[in-house]
């Protein structure tokens, strides 16, 4: 017959500094054998972290000052093993999910691919666009079924309550979500259209350069940056450098004010009026041989249902969001840079977003 016992072991373990002194707590921590279920158990501490080696308030702290600083300067700073100081910041972000769920009913949803390394190596980021925050990063790619698997992981209850899915005009994120999400309208990301026509921009400006003589051809190179950009975000010496580009090119003059005027298109609040101007915009594109831009003009009717449900006063949402999301992201990967663990990016990137943490 198996008798219960309990014994006693020291246990030292790291707590916050105090004015710069490392302190250690040391303590005393019970085992008892339970009979009943053969087992060794281990006295339960709240105040004592899951990995045991330190307490709970100081891997919080290293998990919160990793939100601001590298992962080097935190493991510096604390005088503890980087990975240490890895280990306690995804633990600290796990527990920080917990905390902040998603919503429980989602409205607007935003679909967006990141590329997590080079190869075409992808994942599915989903974001709710109410709360402005990435809830969901997975899959192996970009296709149908990866976003499936978010669909999957909410319930077909949580999937048949989102309203509107806000993505680029990639087929496999609109199948997937006609199929799970029927009654969502779509909405295509308004900056992804804009990046397809400043594609078909320098399209042409790359087919003015080999057209033109070398008198002409110093007024285009190097000015990509230039002819691409805003004309509000130039200082003084690009919109000169803009002017005397247009000036010296009537067609890429004829080609920077379509591109211009395009993005009038998000300010209609009227399907029909949305119509009349894309149509007064794609006549305009008669007798210019501007073959990227009929291509465009081509793609855009394909997938017109996408755009113009933007006009309904109800599906105004913040479309820059998504584009903002992927900057962040970018800018995450750099900090990262040298950890492959693919559940620390996902969880760095959600909880970045959530604030008060």
């Amino acid at each position: 017959m198996h008798r219960s016992w309990y014994d006693t072991r020291n246990k030292v373990v790291r707590d916050l500094d105090a004015f710069g002194t490392a302190i250690y707590v040391s303590f005393r921590i019970r085992r008892v054998y339970c009979a009943r279920c053969r087992a060794v158990k281990t006295e339960q501490l709240p105040w004592l972290a899951l990995s045991g080696r330190a307490t709970q308030r100081f891997e919080e702290a290293v998990g919160k000052m990793a939100r601001e600083m590298p992962l080097t300067e935190v493991a510096r700073h604390h005088r503890i093993g980087w990975d240490q100081a890895w280990r306690m910041e995804l633990g600290y972000m796990r527990e920080l999910i917990k905390k902040h769920p998603p919503a429980c009913n989602i409205r607007v949803i935003g679909v967006d691919e990141i590329s997590i390394r080079r190869g075409h190596t992808y994942r599915v980021v989903v974001a709710d666009m109410d709360q402005r925050r990435p809830i969901w990063i997975g899959g192996t790619g970009r296709t149908e079924e990866d976003l499936d698997q978010f669909f999957a992981e909410i319930g077909a209850e949580r999937s048949h309550g989102i309203e509107l899915a806000v993505m680029d005009m990639w087929k496999a994120f609109r199948n997937s979500t006609n199929k799970n999400a029927p009654q969502a309208r779509i909405i295509f990301d308004k900056f992804h259209v804009l990046r397809h026509l400043s594609d078909a921009l320098d399209e042409i400006r790359r087919q003015e350069y080999k057209r033109v003589n070398e008198k002409e051809r110093k007024y285009i190179k190097g000015q990509r940056y230039t002819l691409l950009s805003h004309k509000a975000n130039l200082d003084a010496d690009g919109r000169r450098s803009l002017t005397l580009l247009l000036k010296a090119n009537k067609r890429l003059n004829k080609a920077y004010l379509l591109k211009e005027a395009f993005g009038q298109l998000w300010d209609y609040r009227y399907p029909v009026s949305a119509r009349k101007f894309f149509d007064n915009w794609k006549a305009q594109l008669r007798w210019q041989k501007l073959k990227s831009f009929e291509k465009f003009a081509a793609m855009i009717e394909k997938h017109w249902d996408g755009l113009v449900s933007y006009c309904h006063p109800d599906n105004k949402v913040s479309l820059g969001f998504m584009e903002g999301l992927n900057n962040k992201i970018r800018v995450i990967q750099r900090r990262a840079y040298g950890i492959r663990n693919e559940e620390y990016l996902s969880l760095k990137v959600i909880t970045s977003f959530i604030k008060n943490a």
